[in-house]
């Protein structure tokens, strides 16, 4: 299953651009309309698609996906239900590979085994478990890279160099360096400083390093992907549906629509990101 990561990034490498790693919450604002989204974001231009599992204690989240989980939730999102999500999206879509993205507590609840063997079933290429560190390995992380998930870590600002081959280990698919200390959805970093950190974590691994927190525009897709083999946008997207929903937080005939055009601009960013680097 990892193949689809491996291939993706190759492929990527090969044309010389970045990925461009886009993130959205899981039954937000409710089932059908999240599949909409999903099902649009490759042709708008996702390389790769973080799906949230909605959770009703986000502590790392900033307000904008913590909203988006209570729609979700609201809505009668699941764990088994964000696993329907990506099994009915690869009824359309083999290639784009899929990265769950949340908390290890409805994972736990759920039970590790049956839940890898469901997202397997589901066609899930990796995880990003944000509460669960190296030191916890066995938990989920060895099982998930055993049958064959990307077990995706995050890496940032105060991760130094003692503390990195800890992070580093068992991490398999990329590396998520969050540019910021904080939550979700901050200011965007100086991509000089983000060039830099990108520089020593691949001192450390060969895998590819994805940079995410505060990526919003086009422009911030470019500057970011000049050094970093992905850009990862996600409260930009869940902010996108947000402001499309009726004032009840409910879909409206714009939301998908809405995500895709601006998925779409992201794209052109990442796209010229090698471009600018090249001059």
């Amino acid at each position: 299953m990892t193949a689809r990561m491996d291939k993706r990034f190759a492929a990527l490498k090969a044309e010389g651009r970045p990925a461009l790693v886009t993130y959205f919450m899981g039954g937000d604002p409710d089932y059908e309309t999240s599949l909409g989204i999903m099902k649009a974001l490759p042709e708008a231009g996702a390389d790769v698609i973080e799906l949230g599992m909605p959770f009703s204690d986000p502590m790392a989240d900033g307000p904008a996906i913590q909203l988006a989980g209570q729609r979700a939730l609201k809505a009668g999102q699941t764990l088994k239900k964000t696993l329907q999500l990506a099994a009915d999206f690869r009824k359309v879509d083999t290639d784009t590979p899929i990265v769950m993205m949340g908390y290890y507590n409805p994972i736990y609840i759920y039970g590790v085994e049956k839940f890898l063997d469901d997202a397997l079933a589901a066609g899930i290429d990796g995880l990003i478990v944000v509460d669960l560190p190296p030191e916890m390995d066995d938990e989920l992380c060895i099982p998930a890279i055993r049958k064959g998930i990307n077990f995706i870590r995050l890496a940032t600002p105060t991760t130094d160099d003692k503390r990195l081959p800890t992070v580093l280990k068992n991490t398999t698919g990329f590396v998520y360096y969050v540019s910021m200390n904080g939550i979700t959805g901050s200011a965007l970093p100086d991509p000089s400083l983000v060039s830099g950190a990108v520089e020593r974590i691949k001192q450390h691994t060969e895998l590819p390093v994805c940079v995410g927190f505060g990526v919003k525009t086009a422009e911030h897709a470019k500057l970011i992907g000049a050094s970093a083999d992905g850009v990862v946008v996600g409260t930009a997207i869940v902010n996108q549906i947000a402001t499309s929903l009726t004032k009840d937080g409910e879909a409206t005939a714009d939301t998908i629509q809405a995500v895709a055009t601006l998925v779409r601009g992201l794209s052109t960013g990442t796209r010229s990101a090698r471009l600018v680097a090249a001059e």
